[in-house]
């Protein structure tokens, strides 16, 4: 399709208010607007909605965008009209949220042609009478977001996804566009071939999020770290991501106990009330929002400035896209996790029961996360070679390992160690097992492949598996050595690592991180990472501030939506008077955005200006806790004898889940006395009797690693059930 070139720009400035496209979004767009396909790999607050945005505004037809999430799809509709000024029509969703009259009202629309993009999630277009009305309407192209759903090597994978190129073939071909913030080279792959999009032109922009700060820290009380962390950044959004729905509940209500407005968001939570945090979090009602994963691919909120990982996640994909919702607007966003190998072995277990391949898919990812968490190489470099992308320089001066290196010595002969035992190897093992030759371990594997024999058994003994680890990981960073991920990360040797075989030379490494058993109180604060605000006058940004967060209320809107914080701060600076000068010289304000939202902005700004005797500048330049219904739930079942099992089903949960929010319901002082009956009528009489004489008589604590060692012939959910009958017969 042929687009005037100036309409482009056109509806670029006046629709969006930017004055140019940022990396590859022009020729995204433009090879859209001929007709073609793409993949677009662009990390987050890159600018992937404008791809399919701008392009179906241009376009004859509906874009159809196929979307995972209802807030999602209510958050870009929002954002659209109030692009937009006056034409409701113009973008909709279709979804469960929906009465019958709305749904009729998106049809309306549709068939008169007003709609230039429809939201969608993909059960909603698997759906019959969906079908029968796409059928009936020019379908410009077809947008799916937040692709890498489609891919079981993906970090969020889901079935439906899978069906998409199947009901695509059902309604009638168009171009289709698939973006995503997150994939690995396997990932696009499949992505690509399941959405039959070999062929696609493919976009891919650079992961480097160079205004993100990224930490580990240790996981030693990890609370008073937040709190602290939380303290010292007053007022600033944040997301904090934990593993379980009871962390969820018992940290956001510890920040409320402690000052800091917070929020629970999981997938347990009433419908309503997950709703209303999330609108209390984007309305600046509360600061921060303690969450599960369910939690943050559902909004569009630019400024925030922190994710603190309780957890750490269980892949480098989760973690990158977590850590991306911090910063979105190109400013400050820390990112800091907190680390405990305790946390590592959990997730492990968690794999138990689930098919042979699944397991070994987990396990490996699950092991690139390790790797990430304990080395003391540049973390941007590693997320970055993570994606298959490499970062050339040594220091990226804005994470931990670079701010605060780690000492070097001259690692030449542990990496030629490194590199003659993989040469040496007929076939290709993983970096665990190469480590457990190098420090003679002698266990199973090591002897069935007979390695025990070879000459370097052994030959790296004064150093531990870790270091090892650490090492080979160095290798891979230096394409000294590869790790297949489509082989479960089995290890070769690469060119360049031969090469250093028959040529070595001195090669400085990082010395192996080591992880403190304790922290000092009185250690030097985080350092101050890049990124962060502008100037401006601060009276008035507060102002403006206040304004917005009230008109968005009113408005039943996010914030931004009616001004991003950079636009406030262009208006705090030049003090733009009329609706003209709001428009041309404030980032990211169009014409339709200053009709309908800059009146009272202009009236407050005028006020000010006036009152305080401003003189504006010359000319204008643009600058570039208590019980939740969950936990309700699960005392009331308890309470009626339901079992376990059933308890756990219900609420999708693994059993060690279920078993953490007993144990916090029964810490806080309830005894389920049916509980109590479960235990006696599922366990071993004598088993339960010693355990509970244990608790009774020989346990300093309720430790449940100490009872793990006093009682290895039980597993540990055994033992947390058993100390939960003793809690509630004894202790409690």
């Amino acid at each position: 399709m042929h687009v005037d070139e100036s309409a482009i720009y056109k509806t670029l400035k006046s629709i969006f208010g930017f004055d140019g496209f940022k990396g590859d979004q022009e020729k995204i767009i433009r090879h859209l607007l001929s007709g073609g396909d793409a993949f677009v790999l662009m990390p987050t607050g890159g600018g992937k909605s404008l791809c399919y945005q701008l392009p179906a505004l241009l376009m004859e037809g509906t874009a159809i965008v196929i979307s995972p999430l209802i807030a999602l799809m209510k958050n870009q509709v929002d954002a659209i009209r109030g692009f937009v000024d006056g034409q409701e029509g113009i973008a909709c969703f279709l979804n469960s949220s929906l009465d019958r009259g709305q749904i009729q009202q998106v049809q309306r629309n549709l068939l008169s042609g007003r709609t230039k993009l429809l939201y969608v999630a993909p059960e909603s277009l698997a759906k019959e009478e969906t079908s029968d009305l796409l059928r009936q309407i020019k379908i410009s192209f077809y947008a799916i977001d937040e692709a890498h759903c489609i891919s079981e090597w993906g970090h969020d994978f889901r079935p439906e996804y899978r069906k998409i190129r199947e009901m695509i073939d059902l309604i009638g071909r168009s171009p289709i566009i698939a973006l995503t913030a997150t994939a690995t080279p396997k990932v696009q792959s499949d992505i690509q071939r399941n959405l039959g999009i070999q062929d696609a032109a493919v976009f891919k922009s650079s992961f480097n999020r160079p205004n993100l700060y990224y930490e580990i820290r240790d996981k030693v009380e990890p609370e008073k770290e937040i709190i602290k962390f939380i303290n010292q950044n007053p007022g600033k959004s944040g997301i904090i991501y934990c593993l379980s729905r009871s962390k969820v509940e018992s940290l956001a209500a510890q920040l409320e106990l402690n000052g800091i407005k917070a929020a629970p968001y999981h997938a347990g939570l009433d419908a309503k009330l997950r709703a209303e945090n999330q609108d209390r979090f984007l309305s600046e009602d509360i600061h921060v929002i303690v969450a599960t994963i369910a939690f943050g691919m559902g909004i569009d909120k630019p400024d925030v400035r922190f994710v603190i990982h309780y957890d750490m996640p269980k892949s480098l994909e989760g973690y990158y896209q977590e850590t991306g919702r911090a910063g979105r607007d190109g400013r400050e966003g820390m990112c800091i996790a907190f680390y405990s190998y305790k946390d590592i072995l959990k997730l492990e277990k968690f794999m138990q029961g689930k098919p042979i391949a699944e397991q070994e898919i987990g396990r490996h990812i699950l092991a690139e996360t390790v790797s990430y968490a304990e080395s003391n190489c540049c973390r941007r470099k590693l997320l970055l070679n993570y994606f298959g992308e490499d970062y050339p320089q040594d220091n990226c001066c804005n994470c931990d390992n670079c701010l605060h290196p780690k000492a070097q010595f001259d690692g030449k002969e542990e990496m030629l160690l490194v590199l003659e035992l993989v040469a040496s190897l007929k076939e290709h093992f993983k970096a665990e097992h190469l480590a457990n030759i190098l420090v003679g371990e002698r266990n199973a594997m090591v002897r069935s492949y007979k390695h025990d024999h070879l000459e370097s058994f052994g030959a790296g003994k004064d150093h531990n598996v870790k270091f090892w680890g650490e090492v080979i990981h160095q290798a891979i960073l230096l394409h000294f050595l590869h790790k297949d991920i489509e082989s479960y990360g089995l290890i070769s040797l690469e060119p360049a690592g031969q090469d250093f075989l028959d040529h070595p030379h001195s090669l400085m490494l990082t010395s192996q991180r080591e992880f403190a058993e304790g922290v000092d109180d009185d250690e030097e604060d985080t350092p101050v990472p890049q990124g962060g605000g502008g100037g401006g006058d601060q009276v008035l940004l507060a102002m403006l501030k206040d304004l917005r967060r009230d008109m968005a209320r009113k408005l039943g809107l996010q914030p931004w939506i009616l001004f991003t914080d950079p636009a406030l701060e262009d208006m705090s600076i030049m003090y733009p008077l009329t609706l003209k000068e709001l428009a041309e010289n404030c980032s990211g304000v169009g014409m339709g955005k200053a009709s309908k939202y800059g009146s009272e902005f202009i009236k407050l700004i005028a006020k000010y200006v006036e009152e305080n005797e401003i003189e504006r500048p010359d000319s204008f330049r643009v600058k570039k806790a208590p019980k939740s219904d969950f936990r309700q739930y699960i005392i009331q079942s308890v309470d009626k004898g339901v079992d376990l099992e059933d308890i756990a089903a219900a609420k999708n949960l693994e059993m060690s889940e279920l078993i953490t929010e007993l144990e916090a319901i029964v810490h806080s002082g309830i005894i389920l006395k049916r509980l109590i009956k479960y235990v006696d009528d599922n366990f071993d009489e004598d088993e339960v009797a010693d355990v509970c004489d244990y608790f009774r008589e020989e346990a300093d604590s309720d430790d449940l690693d100490a009872a793990v060692e006093a009682f290895p012939e039980l597993d540990e959910d055994e033992l947390r059930l058993i100390r939960l009958k003793f809690l509630c017969e004894v202790a409690n």
